[in-house]
Order: structure tokens, then C-alpha cells, then sequence
């Protein structure tokens, strides 16, 4: 009997025709086995392509009994637990077979692992929806474009803008209706990203569009239009730009000076520069960012003195900023900086030395004095300063986070590891899809798509 044929009948139909083929094939002594054997993957393909992911699963149960267990009916099996939320059980499962067959299955495990973070993003926890879309976020890879945009519905406002972030960095992700669609999200942060994304495309034909935006009711929303007209040729709205950077309103003057930092423009400098002098922390901090960020050597001067400034979220940005630099200009202030008191500003200039290449030994002491704080948000600050480094002491501490007792300093360790990106990793990773908490094992499958899609050490 055809699929084409059975694919008409009712479902239940289709089950009594199998079963009677079946039985009747026993009897007559034929191999129908084989061919019942492939209907129900084959009616197992259409369930899991219908959402219908438990189904999947009680349809297979009596196929993978039997041997040979077709190849599709194991993937189907396996993918359907993973969009359940059963990471474990099928993880169990995918380690079953890889020790049977001698060798890993690299493209289904990464199915698994994308497939792992999608129901996470219906999780009634913010915190969890979140990490889901962080984690997807992570993934530089066009095939999770489909469920960044589903974010663009969530809720919240604050992961919708997380989202719009996301896409607005991809061309497939700016090219998305969805995505252009948001332009009229009732978040301006949302819109915000939408115009950035807009104007990374290059497309003239976008300009009209993105003008509009400029009579935002939100000035941050202006700033982002005019900065994106200037990426999409429109110079003259530098000074849409110059003119935020000096208002007194908060977002606008905030909004402008981080553009400043994006667009690469050389007439930034003496405004920053002098912002970076301004009487409010946050201000000081944008514009040292920005500084960090265009990582001109005129601006090394006011960055290293940045180090010694009053506030220490202040000072934690310069340390960061140096980072961007060469390492024979940064590593003399950066190793001063790391005798820093603030715990913060010590994690920052961690960051920075690994990021210019100092060795692990330079800031063993600082990270092992990190990592013994009772506070889970300094220990964080390490495991996110490590994922700017390498080599078997960096990815060895990372490891040792991972036992910690909080969930927070192990998600901050498990994205550290992904960054990374060393092949040795991946069982590391493999057993954090088994951590208790829901956060850490979707930002470990995150981790373990981009290991597999880096294709480290082949």
C-alpha cells in the first residue's frame, strides 16, 4: 500500500489497515513487518511536523523495541522528547546509541539541543523565557531565526526588545516581515532595535520608511532613526545625533552616545571625550563604552585615566574598554587595575587582560579571590571574564563553576564555555543538559550548537 493512499484516509482508518496488513502478513508468513515498520515512522514524521510531540513518541514505542531500530525512528524519538522538555531522558537515549555505533551523531545532537530551548520559551517564568531567548540568541545560525521571531509576541517588553536585538543582527532576521512588523511594538525599546536592524540592511528604499520613526513620541526611538539613516547613506543625520548627545533628557543623551560608538565616525571622539567628564555615572559610563568601542589610540589617554575614577561601575567600564586595544598600550594600566579593591572593576580587568592575551598566571590570584566572594553576582563577574580567555586553566576553573551552588554563576560559566569554543568541551557540555535547573541546561544546548557549528578541531 502506498503512503500517497494512506495518506487520504482518516487516521484511524490508516491504523486498522496497517494492523490488518500486519497480522495478515505474519500469518502468510511475508515481510510486512518491515513495511508496517516504516508507516508508522512515516505517520510519526507528519505527527512531530504537527506539533504533536507526545504522539510521536507513544507512536514509536513499539518500533524502537524491535530490531533494526530504523535510523529516522530513533531521530524522530529523540527530537519529540527534546521539544517535550525530556532533555534528559533523551539524552539517556542519544548516549545509548552513540555507544553502540562508536561515534557521535553531531547533526542530530545539535537538533536536540536547539530543540531543548523551544518549549522554554512558554515557560510561565519571565527568567526561563529569557534564558530560552538568550540562548537562541547565541546561536549564530539562520535556522533559529523561526523561533527568535516568535519572541516578538512575548509578554514582556523587555524580551521583546531581547529578541528584536537578536534578529536585528542577522540578514535573514532584518529581512523578516515579522521583524520589520515590530516597528510599530508599543515598546520603544523594541522599535528602537527594529531601526538599527533597518539600517545595517544598506537599503535606500528602507529611508522613507525609517524617517517616519524620526516623530517617534520616544527620543531614544528618534536617535535610533537617525542613526540608521546614517548608515543607510543619509550623513546629514549626524547632527540629529550631536544634538541628542546634548540633551537633558536621559534616554535621548544615552541613546545618542552609544550610537556614537557603533557608527565608527571619527567627529565623535572630542564629544565623548568630553562626556566621558560628565557629572552623571551613567553618562560617563556610555561614553567610555563608545570610547572602547571606535578603539582609536587618541583616546587611550582618557580611558586609562577613566581607571581611577570615583565610581566603580566607572572604573569597571574603562577596564573593559582597554580591552579593545593593542596589548602593548593596555597591559601596564590593566595589570594596576587589577589591584583594584572593587570587585567588579577587579572581574572587568580580568576580562580585559585575557582578552589582549596575558596569561592565565597574571590573574589566577584575582580570579581565585573572585570566585571565593559570597555574593553569586561577583562570582558570575569571574565566570564571564574567563570566557574571554583559553587554554586548560581558564576552561578548568569554568569547569569548577559549574559545581557551584547557585544557578547563576553555572549559566555564566556554561555561556563562558560555548564562547570558547575548544572541542574537548563537548562532554562537559553534554553533561550540563543534565544540571537541575531549566536556565543552565538551555544555555548549555546553546553552548553545544555553537561548539558543533564552529567545527572546532576538525
Amino acid at each position: 500500500m502506498e503512503w500517497r493512499i494512506l495518506k487520504v484516509m482518516t487516521k484511524k482508518n490508516r491504523w486498522l489497515l496497517i494492523s490488518f496488513f500486519c497480522l495478515w502478513g505474519l500469518s502468510a508468513g511475508i515481510g510486512w513487518a518491515d513495511d508496517t515498520t516504516d508507516s508508522v515512522v512515516a505517520q510519526a514524521q507528519e505527527a512531530y511536523e504537527e506539533a504533536k510531540f507526545q504522539e510521536v513518541v507513544d507512536m514509536l514505542k513499539p518500533v524502537l523495541k524491535k530490531a533494526p531500530v530504523p535510523l529516522q525512528a530513533t531521530r524522530l524519538h529523540l527530537l519529540a522528547l527534546a521539544r517535550l522538555g525530556e532533555i534528559v531522558e533523551a539524552l539517556d537515549a542519544y548516549e545509548g546509541m552513540v555507544k553502540a555505533t562508536k561515534r557521535e551523531d553531531e547533526g542530530l545532537l545539535r537538533q536536540m539541543a536547539i530543540a531543548s530551548i523551544l518549549p522554554r520559551r512558554t515557560d510561565m517564568r519571565e527568567q526561563i523565557r529569557g534564558a530560552a531567548y538568550t540562548a537562541l540568541k547565541e546561536i549564530d545560525s539562520d535556522d533559529v531565526v523561526p523561533y527568535l521571531e516568535d519572541g516578538l509576541t512575548d509578554g514582556t517588553g523587555m524580551l521583546r526588545a531581547l529578541v528584536a536585538e537578536a534578529l536585528a543582527k542577522r540578514k535573514v532576521g532584518q529581512q523578516s516581515k515579522r521583524f520589520r512588523n515590530a516597528l510599530e511594538d508599543g515598546a520603544g525599546l523594541v522599535r528602537a532595535a527594529v531601526l538599527i536592524g533597518l539600517g545595517r540592511t544598506g537599503e535606500a528604499g528602507l529611508i522613507s520608511l525609517v524617517e517616519k520613526s524620526l516623530q517617534d513620541e520616544q527620543a531614544l526611538v528618534q536617535i535610533a532613526a537617525a542613526r540608521a539613516l546614517y548608515e543607510l547613506g543619509q550623513k546629514k543625520y549626524w547632527t540629529r545625533i550631536e544634538q541628542g548627545a546634548q540633551s537633558k533628557e536621559g534616554y535621548e543623551r544615552g541613546a545618542a552616545i552609544r550610537a556614537f560608538g557603533e557608527l565608527g565616525d571619527k567627529r565623535a571622539i572630542p564629544i565623548l571625550e568630553k562626556t566621558a567628564t560628565d557629572t552623571q555615572p551613567s553618562i560617563r559610563a556610555a561614553a567610555l563604552v563608545s570610547l572602547g568601542k571606535l578603539a582609536f589610540p587618541e583616546t587611550l589617554p582618557t580611558l586609562k585615566a577613566a581607571l581611577f575614577d570615583r565610581i566603580p561601575a566607572v572604573r569597571s567600564v574603562a577596564a573593559l574598554s582597554l580591552g579593545y586595544f593593542a596589548p602593548h598600550e593596555v597591559l601596564a594600566p590593566l595589570k594596576r587595575a587589577l589591584g583594584d579593591t572593587n570587585p567588579g572593576v577587579k572581574a572587568a580587568t580580568v576580562a580585559s587582560l585575557l582578552r589582549v592575551g596575558a596569561p592565565f598566571s597574571v590573574v589566577e590570584g584575582a580570579v581565585h579571590q573572585l570566585l571565593q566572594d559570597s555574593n553569586p553576582a561577583i562570582r558570575s563577574g569571574a565566570a564571564k571574564a574567563l570566557g574571554n580567555g583559553k587554554g586548560p586553566n581558564v576552561t578548568g576553573t569554568l569547569t569548577m563553576i559549574l559545581n557551584d551552588a547557585l544557578p547563576g554563576p553555572r549559566i555564566v560559566a556554561t555561556r563562558s564555555l560555548g564562547r570558547i569554543q575548544e572541542r574537548a568541551l563537548l562532554a562537559v557540555l553534554k553533561r550540563t543538559l543534565r544540571d537541575s535547573d531549566a536556565a543552565v541546561r538551555v544555555t548549555a544546548a546553546s553552548s553545544i550548537v555553537r561548539l558543533l557549528d564552529a567545527k572546532v578541531g576538525t
